[in-house]
């Protein structure tokens, strides 16, 4: 990884200060080399709704919660050496990134019934895979993982239309159990996997938490009965007490008491990384909630989150045998600017007034909830109440249009590069680890770990 450049901020001042920097950034980059051998494990960060003034924004707010002024410092992702953007599919970002074409707005996923995602490219070639999220597996990012569906609201059968049903169609938590072999679920939606009215382990008195499923099914004992060395788990103190070298497979997650998403991929990485033919972990988190409540202080907060899981992943893995790869799904109509002074909360005033001669936040949104006009003007900034400002007044803050950024580092991350369209993330990834449709291009008998059961018939293959 390159490393951060920090100095003390009066160092900054200085000219000598810039040029050492750049030089040094200067001297790595002409260091920098292609890293073109194949990689045996893929890890995909998913930062739902982090565009990219989320990824600055974050930056500065995780350097104000070390105590700086926040504009030095640099996110873990920030320090990978491939770059590229994305062009974002509207409301099918989903789709793209399990290597599909995207498909028409409205709808996530093509309009099949049955089949699985990407994750089934490392139980093909007997990888392990995972799925790690902070919010309900059968979500619609994760859910692209695993599931063909014609609505991403289809989470368990009672939410399906009765044509459906008899058309043979299955929920998406049904999917996450039988269409492919997944070895670590971590995430919500337990509801969602039980009978009607089964009590939730961790709130058996609230009966909005019960099990919702018509058909009867306890999908998470028949994913327990059919996987040897299966755990589950529902809090964090489940999750810490699980040996890492005692289970195959893992699922689990609790809503109030759970682990981080830092704590989660460390886990998930920890049981995948045993299997002697590699991995793919996909983890996600929910930046996006944040947003559309209007509330950037908890967004930027998940994506912070997020970045801590980055760095620790780093930490479990080798740059040398596995690609990780971050981004995000699309933006959202959110900004900061007024001309604030570096080290300026990152939640703080603009340095002047508006015309109507009342404070501003540096952060606004181009539409949602914190669309607010009292006595005829703006909310005063000093309100308890006061949220971040938006332009135009929506119940719930939209997505943007503009392209994400594309992070990488590992074997073919030279592969994300210049201005992409999504579906070619998921692409590059497959060639990167000679998955299909890649499995047979030159090299990829390299990929293969020995006294792998695939090793004879890659080889026969030349």
């Amino acid at each position: 990884m390159v490393p951060a450049l920090l100095s003390p901020p009066d160092a900054e001042k200085t000219p000598g200060y810039w040029n050492k920097g750049a030089r040094r950034r200067l001297e790595l980059a002409l260091a920098l080399q292609p890293a073109a051998q194949r990689a045996k494990n893929i890890i995909l960060f998913m930062g739902d709704g982090m565009g990219l003034s989320t990824v600055s924004a974050a930056r500065i707010y995780k350097g104000q919660l070390a105590g700086g002024s926040g504009e030095e410092s640099v996110l873990a992702m920030e320090t990978f050496p491939h770059v590229a953007l994305a062009k974002v599919s509207g409301a099918v970002c989903p789709t793209a990134l399990a290597r599909a074409p995207p498909t028409s707005v409205g709808s996530r996923w093509t309009p099949s019934c049955t089949g699985p995602g990407w994750q089934v490219w490392g139980s093909r070639k007997r990888k392990s895979v995972g799925i790690v999220t902070t919010t309900r597996v059968q979500h619609a990012s994760p859910g692209a993982a695993y599931a063909h569906s014609a609505s991403r609201g289809w989470y368990a059968d009672t939410n399906m239309p009765k044509e459906a049903l008899r058309d043979g169609c299955k929920d998406i938590a049904w999917q996450l159990v039988h269409n492919t072999d997944i070895n670590v679920i971590l995430g919500g939606g337990r509801m969602y996997m039980t009978p009607r009215w089964t009590p939730d382990p961790e709130y058996p008195e609230d009966a909005d938490q019960n099990g919702t499923r018509k058909d009867g099914r306890d999908l998470i004992a028949e994913w327990l009965n059919a996987k040897q060395g299966a755990r589950y788990v529902w809090d964090k103190k489940g999750l810490d007490a699980v040996e890492d070298d005692s289970v195959s497979h893992l699922m689990g997650r609790s809503i109030t008491a759970y682990p981080s998403i830092v704590e989660m991929t460390e886990k998930a990485i920890r049981i995948l990384r045993r299997n002697p033919n590699g991995f793919f972990l996909f983890v996600e988190d929910e930046i996006d909630h944040g947003h559309h409540s209007g509330r950037a202080k908890q967004a930027l907060m998940e994506a912070v989150m997020l970045d801590r899981a980055v760095a620790r992943a780093g930490e479990l893995t080798s740059p040398a045998d596995t690609l990780t790869v971050v981004t995000a799904d699309h933006s959202h109509v959110f900004t900061f600017g007024g001309s604030t002074p570096r080290g300026n909360s990152i939640f703080g005033l603009a340095p002047k007034k508006a015309k109507d001669k009342r404070a501003y936040t540096s952060i606004l949104y181009g539409n949602g909830p914190g669309y607010s006009i009292r006595d005829g003007t703006r909310p005063a900034a000093s309100l308890p109440d006061y949220r971040q400002q938006a332009a135009v007044p929506l119940e719930t803050e939209t997505h943007s249009g503009e392209d994400v950024v594309v992070l990488a580092q590992g074997p073919m991350a030279h592969l994300f590069h210049g201005v992409q369209e999504q579906h070619y993330i998921a692409h590059a990834m497959a060639y990167a680890a000679c998955l299909e449709p890649y499995a047979t291009e030159p090299g990829c008998r390299l990929a293969v770990a020995p006294g792998s059961p695939l090793a004879p018939a890659l080889e026969a293959l030349g």
